[in-house]
């Protein structure tokens, strides 16, 4: 991913989901589809100014904050952190990925394979009933 025609597919969605509405974009800033999704999200706003970048943060140590946090602050409009204390650290981008969906009317994604945190994601994303659009089912 990250092609040309596949942040044309993504800009043309937000669009049609969004147009000039305010909306906040939930990102979760980790790996190459979140940088892609950024990069997109970043571009949909230089014409939609109602729109909000928020980065959702899996954790919120004060390692985690020196090291993360201030790069993110420049980056995004707001960060949100989910109340994720009384989960084990492990799992915290499972739960903060969760989150994300619960407050989502719509998720955007890249499922190629079956496996893995993003597959689990999007999987409970469909048991939610969100409105799902999967780049991977335009490559082929």
């Amino acid at each position: 991913y990250g092609t040309g025609e596949q942040e044309e597919r993504i800009l043309d969605f937000l669009e049609e989901k969004i147009g000039d509405q305010a909306a906040d974009l939930y990102l979760g800033g980790y790996g190459g589809f979140d940088s892609f999704a950024y990069a997109c999200c970043k571009k949909y706003k230089e014409h939609h100014p109602n729109v909000s970048l928020v980065f959702v943060t899996p954790y919120m140590t004060q390692e985690y904050q020196r090291k993360h946090l201030t790069d993110m602050q420049s980056k995004y409009d707001e960060i949100l952190y989910p109340a994720l204390e009384n989960k084990p650290r492990r799992f915290a981008i499972s739960y903060r990925n969760r989150y994300m969906v619960e407050k989502a009317d719509f998720v955007i994604a890249y499922i190629d394979h079956d496996w893995g945190g993003a597959y689990t994601t999007y999987r409970y994303a469909k048991r939610k009933r969100k409105v799902i659009f999967n780049l991977a089912d335009f490559d082929g």
